[in-house]
């Protein structure tokens, strides 16, 4: 198991601020789970809008920020290193409390299965032990940013 500080998560994931939604990783077993977090600042630009009297981190962020977490955990070092996660399905997800500014997201992902070009993860996140979110996610792992590539690969489930 290992730590990731924001540097070396860059150096794995091609997500870069405002979207860039892991801060850092406290453990990583690569191809097997993940665990690691997003501190949710008063300062995020999504709280502009969502909601300016009720600041609440969106739900679909939330997705994003377990699926970039997946996505560490199927890139780091191994076959998919250097390719780009897609993320293919959303499945199962329920959400039980609001997230606000000043949380800390802490969130967990596990491999569940993987087959060619394809992962499912089993995603949970919390704020003080409580969940907020859980639900699985599916990537499909493409050699690089092109939508041609990323539809070839799609196409080979």
């Amino acid at each position: 198991m290992s730590e990731m500080h924001i540097r070396q998560i860059m150096d794995v994931l091609p997500h870069r601020y405002p979207l860039l939604l892991v801060d850092r990783i406290l453990e990583l077993e690569p191809m097997h789970r993940a665990i690691g977090y997003k501190n949710v600042t008063i300062n995020e630009e999504f709280f502009n809008g969502h909601f300016p009297d009720n600041p609440l981190m969106p739900g679909v962020l939330m997705i994003e920020a377990l699926a970039q977490l997946g996505g560490v955990v199927i890139l780091s070092p191994g076959e998919f290193a250097h390719r780009t996660p897609f993320l293919a399905g959303v499945d199962k997800f329920k959400f039980r409390r609001p997230v606000i500014a000043g949380d800390r997201l802490v969130m967990e992902v596990t491999m569940l299965r993987s087959r060619r070009n394809i992962g499912w993860v089993a995603a949970a996140a919390r704020v003080d032990d409580k969940m907020v979110c859980s639900g699985e996610l599916m990537f499909s792992v493409a050699p690089g940013p092109t939508s041609a590539q990323m539809d070839a690969s799609i196409l080979h489930v």
